[in-house]
C-alpha cells in the first residue's frame, strides 16, 4: 500500500488549451492513443471534465483509498480510480461527491460503478464510469495506492497526466506529450475546417479523402 501525498501538475495554460479540445481530436492527435474503453462513459449526457489525474487503485470491495485521495486532492484535480472493473457495488455516492465539490475537484473517472446517480447529476459533478449499482462497499480491506501509475479503461495513467472527457468518452494525455499533442490537434482542426469548406462547395468525401482506390479494390463503380 503506497500513498504519495502530492504530484507535479501541468500549468494552467496547458490545461486550458486542452480543455478547449475534444477528446476525439486529442485521441487522433496522439496517433489514436489514450482513449479509455467503451464501457466508461458519462453518468449523464453533457458531462465534461478536464484536469490533472489524481490516481487511485483500490477495490473490489473497499473504498477507503478513495476517501484518502479526496482528502489529498487540490482544486481542479480529477480523481482517476482503478476499481478493477468491478460492477457489483458503487464505491462512490452523494457524500463523496459533496466532499469532492467542497474541495474543488474537477470530476471522477472510475473503472467501476457509482450510486446516488440522480443526486450526483443534481449536484453538477462530472462522473465517468461503467454504470450504477446501489450496493455499498466497506473500509476494512484497504488494499491499494494513491498517486501511483494505474491502468483505467485499458489506458495507463500517471499522476499529473491530463484527463479530458465528454459524451464521446475519456482520453488521457501524458503530461510530457501535452505540448506536442496540442500542436497536432491544432493542425488537425485546421485541416478539418478546410475539409468543411470543400464539402460545402460540393466536393464529396470520396474525392476529398482520396477513397477511389479503395472503391476500385472492392470493384465498386460510382
Amino acid at each position: 500500500m503506497t500513498v504519495h501525498k502530492d504530484f507535479t501538475r501541468p500549468d494552467a495554460a496547458t490545461l486550458e488549451a486542452l480543455r478547449a479540445q475534444s477528446p476525439a481530436t486529442l485521441h487522433e492527435a496522439m496517433g489514436k492513443k489514450g482513449a479509455m474503453g467503451y464501457p466508461i462513459k458519462p453518468l449523464f449526457p453533457g458531462m465534461r471534465l478536464c484536469g490533472p489525474a489524481l490516481t487511485v487503485s483500490c477495490g473490489p470491495t473497499d473504498n477507503l483509498m478513495i476517501h484518502i485521495a479526496v482528502a489529498l486532492a487540490k482544486p481542479g484535480d480529477v480523481l482517476v480510480v482503478d476499481f478493477k472493473g468491478m460492477t457489483d457495488a458503487g464505491p462512490w455516492g452523494d457524500i463523496l461527491t459533496a466532499s469532492a465539490i467542497a474541495r474543488g475537484l474537477g470530476g471522477l473517472v472510475i473503472d467501476g460503478c457509482v450510486r446516488d446517480a440522480t443526486a450526483i447529476r443534481d449536484m453538477g459533478f462530472p462522473v465517468f464510469c461503467r454504470g450504477t449499482n446501489m450496493k455499498g462497499t466497506n473500509k476494512t480491506d484497504a488494499k491499494g495506492d494513491v498517486n501511483t501509475t494505474v491502468v483505467v479503461g485499458g489506458v495507463m495513467v500517471s499522476p499529473g497526466d491530463i484527463v479530458v472527457a465528454d459524451d464521446d468518452g475519456v482520453v488521457v494525455v501524458p503530461q510530457d506529450l501535452a505540448a506536442d499533442t496540442l500542436a497536432k490537434a491544432a493542425a488537425r482542426e485546421a485541416a478539418e475546417e478546410a475539409y468543411r469548406h470543400k464539402l460545402e462547395a460540393g466536393e464529396t468525401t470520396i474525392e476529398l479523402l482520396n477513397l477511389k482506390p479503395y472503391l476500385d479494390a472492392a470493384n465498386i463503380a460510382l
